[in-house]
């Protein structure tokens, strides 16, 4: 959400910058060009004065319009001249310098001579190599006699209006630093809750229900926001405790009288006939019940219990679990083999044991005589992997899809010894400790069931 929200205000800030900036430059220069405008306006007014009252070039005056003009020029190095309606110069400096056909110039001159003063030119920008020309005229006896000329060179005054515009430049840059410092401040203070949020709401999904949303400021919104979750969480871990709790106390109760139950039908099977059918159907459902009580109570406890996480060599383990059930597989038939190579990851090896039994029990159960059962130990820099291969009738891909959920069992299996609980209570052993059980095809028949567990306490 961050890199989302910070571009985002960062585009518009920068967007208000340009928009005083950019007027401020430009006014900035505009200033800069009507300061010489009206310097020069001011001098041609001063020449015009003076060449007023010229009346012939023997006039002492203009002796001394043409002493100024050439001093101006030598000083300013601003080419200046006064000439008759007619382009003929009265005075100029340098004396080279006259008035061209066409150009600025001529279009001042020509301005001048219908009594008009220049006004302000077009705007000069630093990259445009130009003069600026400001002509005004001579009036004597409301005639105009003849016109007052400069051409400045702008070199100055650019190089006044770009640096004029690095100021305002080097000024944005530092608002702008100003502003995306503000902008990381101000993201990071209003979404540190919706992090602290989202990795509690991670935590509690991946089964941590004591996980809680701690205090990390922000908007009074957001933080009332992490008190009503807060709650909620309470609520929903007090709803499934209870939930627990009566599973527990429920299994544990109804095994006491279903054991009395199980006493008198077998008293009772004592005053029947030997191999009655019926009898021998309920003491079969009642020790199936009993099986199923005892399932629930270890769901209730495998959900409540935490993990005792430990270094576990898991190829010593699975290749003792292998040996433990070779026999029953030898009894039925089954060949059951290991590569188990040493392996160490981070597990809770009764929890990893039990998982492991259920599934090698299921694998043996289901595979036909004369087929064989593989266990299997790898790794990888995050994992270690158990993984038990059968090759029995296997599972379509609905009931691939459904393995491992509670009191589910497929529909050509309902009369295979078992409660459907097995494989719950493995996977909700295995995932308190930061593992997990995971079900496949195995080609051409057959199931694969991959155990894994973290290598590393980081990945619990």
């Amino acid at each position: 959400m961050r890199t989302r929200l910070l571009p985002l205000l960062i585009v518009l800030m920068a967007a208000m910058l340009l928009a005083l900036g950019i007027p401020l430059g430009i006014g900035m220069a505009s200033a800069q060009q009507q300061k010489v405008v009206v310097d020069r306006i001011d001098d041609t007014a001063h020449f015009a004065a003076l060449a007023q009252y010229v009346t012939g070039p023997d006039d002492e005056r203009q002796d001394t319009l043409e002493s100024e003009l050439e001093s101006y020029y030598e000083v300013y190095d601003i080419r200046v001249g006064v000439f008759y309606r007619t382009d003929v110069p009265m005075a100029n400096a340098p004396a080279t310098w006259f008035l061209p056909e066409t150009g600025e110039v001529r279009e001042a001159f020509e301005e001048a001579r219908l009594s008009r003063r220049s006004q302000n030119p077009h705007q000069i920008w630093p990259w445009e190599r130009t003069r600026l020309v400001v002509a005004s005229p001579v009036i004597r006896d409301g005639d105009v006699v003849a016109v007052v000329v400069t051409d400045s060179p702008t070199g100055e005054m650019r190089s006044r209006i770009l640096h004029n515009w690095l100021v305002i430049g080097a000024g944005l840059m530092a608002a702008m630093l100003l502003a995306v410092g503000a902008a990381l401040r101000l993201t990071g203070w209003v979404l540190r809750p919706v992090r602290v949020l989202d990795a509690t709401t991670h935590a509690i999904a991946s089964g941590s229900l004591k996980s809680r949303v701690a205090a990390a400021g922000g908007p009074p919104e957001l933080r009332r926001l992490a008190h009503s979750f807060n709650e909620m969480a309470d609520n929903v871990e007090d709803v499934l405790e209870q939930q627990r709790a009566f599973v527990a106390d429920a299994s544990h109760q109804l095994r006491n009288p279903l054991a009395a139950l199980l006493l008198r039908i077998e008293l009772l099977a004592f005053e029947l006939p030997e191999g009655n059918k019926e009898i021998a159907s309920v003491q079969t459902e009642g020790k199936r019940l009993a099986q199923v009580l005892d399932d629930l109570l270890d769901l209730a406890l495998a959900e409540h219990t935490d993990a005792d996480l430990r270094i576990t060599d898991i190829g010593a383990l699975a290749d003792e679990r292998v040996a433990a059930w070779a026999p029953t597989a030898e009894a039925k038939g089954v060949t059951l083999v290991g590569d188990c190579p040493p392996t160490t990851a981070w597990a809770d090896p009764v929890t990893l044991s039990s998982a492991l039994d259920a599934v090698i029990d299921n694998a043996v159960k289901f595979t036909p005589e004369g087929e064989r059962v593989e266990v299997t130990v790898s790794s990888n820099g995050e994992t270690a992997n158990v993984v038990v291969r059968d090759n029995g009738p296997g599972l379509t891909d609905e009931e691939l899809a459904r393995v491992g959920d509670r009191f589910w069992r497929s529909g050509r299996h309902q009369n295979v010894k078992g409660s459907g609980l097995g494989l719950s209570i493995s996977r909700a052993l295995l995932a308190a400790g930061g593992g997990a059980i995971s079900y496949e095809h195995h080609a051409p028949h057959g199931l694969k069931v991959t155990v894994t567990v973290p290598r590393s306490s980081a990945g619990v």
